[in-house]
């Protein structure tokens, strides 16, 4: 027998022996996976709401991000997905059950896409959170996203080129104004930082476009108003 048939043989009984033991169901509608599906079911996959943004200069999160900034000309701005439906568990498997390989799987598909459509920026920065909010989590969900996606685009991955200046409270009930005044402020550009003309920031999901205004705004004043700020999530809530 031909030893990649072999091998792959192989990995096909181990990946039913585990199906089996453990199910892995599809994030969407929570059906039982095939040995040959990753994440999403075969049809929830045909029918993931793409939004193509990464092609598109102009579009809806593109214009909506643009009119939150001080830009001195149109800036980039793209997400995986729509924010509907069952695929809201997509983000929410990451940034609350840790369901990490769903996370890097779905961060590397947003990456080749925004690779394929020709993006060019010199680093990729996650949306950084406040320690406290860190350390109870474990983990920041910008930073899953933003590796795979620097990974993809082959630029350096910067971490901590934002920090959190103060806490903020919680965004899920506010306002798109609230939003905006709750963020003033909260983001800094770390002391020392090297110098860079533009920057991919990365976040889970782009709602009212308060929070990358807040790091727009942090970037701009430690780099000036000529550095190019776009912003890439896997998803867009509409």
């Amino acid at each position: 027998m031909d030893p990649k048939l072999k091998r792959l043989n192989f990995k096909t009984l181990i990946l039913s022996t585990s199906d089996f033991l453990m199910p892995r169901v599809c994030l969407c509608c929570g059906r039982q996976l095939l040995p040959g599906e990753r994440h999403l079911c075969c049809v929830c996959l045909a029918d993931m709401p793409f939004t193509h943004y990464e092609g598109q200069v102009h579009n809806p999160m593109a214009n909506m991000f643009n009119s939150r900034v001080s830009s001195t000309g149109y800036e980039r701005a793209a997400a995986l997905f729509f924010y509907t439906g069952g695929y809201r568990k997509i983000t929410q498997a990451l940034k609350y059950g840790r369901n990490f390989r769903a996370g890097r799987w779905f961060a590397s598909l947003l990456g080749e896409k925004l690779a394929g459509a020709g993006w060019e920026v010199d680093v990729v920065c996650p949306v950084p959170l406040h320690w406290v909010r860190r350390f109870r989590r474990g983990y920041n969900q910008a930073e899953v996203i933003g590796r795979e996606v620097a990974r993809a685009l082959g630029v350096p991955f910067e971490p901590r080129l934002l920090q959190r200046a103060r806490r903020t409270a919680s965004q899920t009930r506010l306002s798109a104004e609230e939003r905006g005044r709750n963020l003033s402020g909260a983001f800094r550009v770390r002391k020392g930082s090297t110098d860079v003309k533009s920057v991919l920031i990365i976040d889970d999901v782009f709602t009212t476009g308060a929070t990358v205004a807040a790091c727009d705004a942090a970037l701009r004043e430690a780099f000036g108003p000529e550095i190019r700020v776009s912003v890439a999530t896997l998803a867009f809530a509409e």
